[in-house]
């Protein structure tokens, strides 16, 4: 669930149609040439035609940024497989993979059943991360607890993720959504929510939003955060299923690269580089942006199949959609509980 509608940022999609009709020109352009120079007559048969690259799209989360790294890089090139990363909003993206034009996007585990629920069916393969830190409930004073919100105006987008960051910061602290006022408003309105409304005492939202609201307000601070409820968020890339049972080896491939972008990026000597890139990719400065990557704990293979492995609780990505599940039903997100074992196939992952 996590920025399903109005979501991290505002940014345009590329354009479908556009890509389709570059691809039809080189054709076009390969098959005169081809003519041109005598060679169709001489050709016994038609080779092979190659596979199409993988269409992933991906958005303004470090989890799924960290890709920026490889793309520069040449990575997936030297790992053999071809790939096309194209960069979204992430409403955008989830819509795009709904209509068929993506076999990947990055989403929440959350978000994935929210997709899947309305019949674009998708599997979880990849882990990229789990937000940390980056997921926040910001109050102005005088409120400096969760237990100072009883009675007061609480704005989030009501369905999605900080929402339920806010329902689990309710829950730890023995209060209910009873106990308080929603107000509903778009992520990337509640910064000015905050600052200008006299009575909405906090609000939920995630990074870069979370950090505009405690720059407009002073004296305003987080009171509770997904580093709060490590496990509660889970981002991943979640594959159309016909494309995995078709391409395992590529998409094996792909993960193998994420492992190869999480050490460059952890590591030390190297991580400067990668902030760099990274922070390109979206238009801040590697200053700027190292406190984001750190809200957002990336997932190496150990620790993806420790998370891979089933469990109740929000270590295991099995126990955090069960939540998230129960989460999306309880506030309408769609109707019917999902199966949630069916969303996750950590096969690929755990045999890195």
């Amino acid at each position: 669930m996590k920025r399903f509608e109005s979501v991290r940022t505002s940014r345009a999609s590329l354009a479908a149609p556009a890509r389709f009709a570059s691809a039809l020109r080189v054709r076009g352009a390969l098959a005169a040439a081809a003519l041109a120079l005598g060679l169709t007559a001489g050709l016994a048969a038609t080779p092979a035609q190659a596979a199409a690259p993988l269409a992933i799209g991906y958005s303004d989360w470090p989890g799924f940024v960290a890709f920026q790294v490889a793309i520069e890089k040449g990575w997936f090139k030297e790992a053999g497989v071809d790939v096309n990363f194209q960069w979204f909003d992430y409403s955008a993206s989830l819509d795009a993979f709904s209509a068929g034009k993506l076999d990947a996007v990055g989403a929440t585990n959350g978000d994935a059943l929210v997709t899947g629920a309305s019949g674009a069916k998708n599997v979880m393969i990849l882990l990229t991360d789990y937000s940390s830190g980056n997921d926040m409930i910001v109050a102005k004073p005088p409120v400096r607890t969760v237990e100072g919100l009883k009675g007061k105006k609480v704005g989030v987008e009501m369905g999605l993720v900080d929402h339920l960051l806010l329902d689990t910061a309710l829950e730890k602290h023995a209060l209910k959504e009873s106990d308080l006022t929603l107000v509903n408003a778009k992520t990337n309105e509640l910064p000015q929510v905050l600052a200008s409304s006299g009575d909405v005492a906090a609000v939920g939202a995630w990074q870069p939003n979370a950090g505009e609201a405690l720059k407009r307000v002073p004296g305003s601070r987080p009171i509770f955060t997904s580093a709060d409820a490590p496990g509660l968020i889970y981002d991943a890339i979640t594959v159309n299923p016909v494309s995995l049972q078709s391409r395992k080896a590529d998409w094996a491939k792909v993960i193998k690269v994420w492992y190869r972008c999480v050490a460059y990026i952890n590591d030390p000597k190297t991580q400067p580089d990668a902030v760099k890139i990274m922070s390109a990719r979206v238009g801040l400065t590697p200053a700027q942006y190292l406190p984001l990557l750190k809200g957002t704990h990336l997932l190496d293979s150990a620790a993806a199949r420790k998370a891979f492995t089933k469990g109740d609780g929000l270590d295991s990505v099995y126990g955090s959609s069960v939540n998230a599940d129960k989460f999306n039903v309880r506030n309408a997100v769609y109707k019917q509980s999902q199966n949630v074992s069916a969303y996750i196939d950590p096969a690929l992952a755990n045999a890195q």
